[in-house]
């Protein structure tokens, strides 16, 4: 798959579902930090999206605020399993038809499910925009409202780094 392939898929669902997505080309970062410096935003409206693999093979996207991280537990109540992981690169590619640190439910592939955290709610976000050197901007509601996300309390803040 290219790149050309990844935004035609990207542009083709977020027009589909009458998202307001601003795409914003960025150069690499090499923390969390230093992206959200990059995009000039607060680390918590970075979000990553994380292919989950479930227990009978299927997956899932976790939607996951910057300086947080899944909490199984709680995920794997609010999804009602008892067993989760994150797949290898290769699984991810597989399953959301974009590489991670690019991953978004826009224009990901299978159709899988939302899971959201709830701090996402009321705030504008940035999320990949399915290639590499690109961030989207959505409002965090509308994301949530046009994927039709599962909202919870789904992670845990990560402790400071050194």
């Amino acid at each position: 798959m290219t790149d050309r392939d990844a935004v035609s898929r990207f542009d083709a669902d977020a027009a589909a579902r009458g998202l307001d997505v601003q795409v914003v080309e960025r150069p690499a970062a090499d923390s969390l930090e230093g992206a959200a410096a990059l995009l000039g935003i607060d680390p918590g409206d970075v979000v990553k999206t994380l292919v989950v693999k479930r227990h009978d093979g299927g997956f899932l996207l976790a939607l996951v605020p910057g300086g947080r991280s899944i909490a199984w537990k709680k995920l794997r109540t609010v999804v009602g399993v008892n067993k989760l992981s994150m797949p290898d690169a290769a699984t991810a590619l597989e399953a959301s038809g974009y590489e991670r640190g690019t991953i978004t439910p826009i224009g990901a592939t299978g159709d899988l499910p939302v899971y959201a955290d709830e701090r996402v709610l009321g705030r504008r976000i940035a999320l990949g925009a399915g290639r590499h050197g690109a961030s989207a901007f959505v409002d965090g509601d509308a994301l949530v409202a046009a994927y039709a996300a599962t909202v919870a309390d789904i992670t845990d803040a990560e402790p400071p780094r050194p």
